[in-house]
């Protein structure tokens, strides 16, 4: 607000300046004519600078003397800004110490209703009380009437009795008497609950040992019948382990007729052809030396047609 007061301020200064000469000129009626001299143009250029001068050294001292009410006006309005804080504090502080004397009384006040409350509680609970102690007096006054012909009937028979110095001392024997009579009773009963339990205990073991009878023969039937089926595998495998061997002597014989008849093959072929050859070759080589022998005497068969098959008589010959 300030910067913005001072803009105003230095933006009229700087208008009256500027229109400062020519209103100086209209008030004296006067002009400046073209054809005075550069002294006296001068003279005149200052004396409207001294004006201008005074003029704005009044226009200073009109905009400081504005600035220091301004800012008089400034510290007025900050001291009223401080007065109307503090007196907005006081007044809060007022308000938080009523609402605080407010709220102490109504707790205070809820205090005084509960203690109220209670105490009336209290004393209804206490009235109650005394009513049932008083009807509790009642009937015990009336149990007391009616065990009344007992009491005469006990010291009738304490009379009788001799045996007692007072009803107390009889009660306490028949007491004793009582107790006893109840120890004895919990104890059959005691016992008669642990032979129930041992019954129990040895009907669950009969159960017990029953299943287990029961599982046993099962497992018995059932590895019975595991071994009768191992039996028949054992049989089974045995059959045609026999059967294997069988056929593995038979198909041994038979590859010693082969082996035989492909040495005597291979003999006789390269005996034949005269091919010098090793006997100590396998049956797989001697039949390879036989076969490559026939594919020979077939080619050679062939020249007289298939004159392009003398390669393999040139083979029997031992060339290759």
């Amino acid at each position: 607000m300030d910067s913005e007061l001072e803009e105003r301020l230095r933006a009229a200064l700087l208008d009256k300046l500027r229109l400062l000469p020519a209103e100086l000129r209209a008030a004296r009626g006067r002009t400046v004519p073209a054809t005075l001299l550069p002294s006296t143009r001068m003279l005149l250029k200052r004396r409207e600078v001294a004006e201008v001068e005074r003029e704005l050294q009044n226009q200073r001292q009109e905009f400081q003397q504005r600035m220091e009410r301004l800012a008089q006006r400034r510290q007025q309005l900050a001291r009223r800004q401080e007065q109307h804080r503090d007196a907005v504090l006081r007044f809060e502080s007022f308000l938080k110490a009523v609402a605080a004397r407010r709220e102490r009384a109504l707790r205070r006040a809820a205090e005084e209703r509960a203690r109220a409350a209670a105490e009336r509680d209290e004393a209804a609970r206490l009235q109650r009380e005394l009513e049932q102690l008083l009807r509790r007096r009642e009937r015990l006054a009336r149990r007391l009437r009616s065990l009344r012909p007992f009491g005469d009937y006990l010291r009738d028979v304490l009379a009788r009795m001799g045996q007692f110095q007072d009803v107390p001392a009889m009660l306490v024997h028949f007491g004793m008497l009582e107790e006893m009579r109840a120890a004895l009773a919990r104890e059959a009963g005691a016992g008669q609950e642990l032979l129930a339990q041992d019954r129990a205990q040895l009907q669950r073991y009969r159960q017990d040992t029953s299943i287990q009878l029961l599982g046993t023969r099962n497992e018995l039937a059932r590895l019975r019948t595991r071994l009768e089926a191992a039996h028949q595998d054992v049989l089974q495998w045995e059959s045609c382990w026999n059967h294997i061997q069988s056929t593995a002597i038979q198909k041994t014989l038979l590859l010693g007729q082969i082996k035989l008849a492909v040495l005597n093959l291979f003999q006789q072929t390269t005996a034949q052809l005269r091919i010098p050859t090793d006997t100590a070759q396998d049956t797989k080589a001697q039949l390879d030396m036989v076969l490559l022998c026939m594919q020979g005497l077939a080619d050679i068969c062939a020249i007289g047609t298939h004159p392009q098959h003398h390669r393999g008589a040139r083979l029997l010959q031992g060339q290759e």
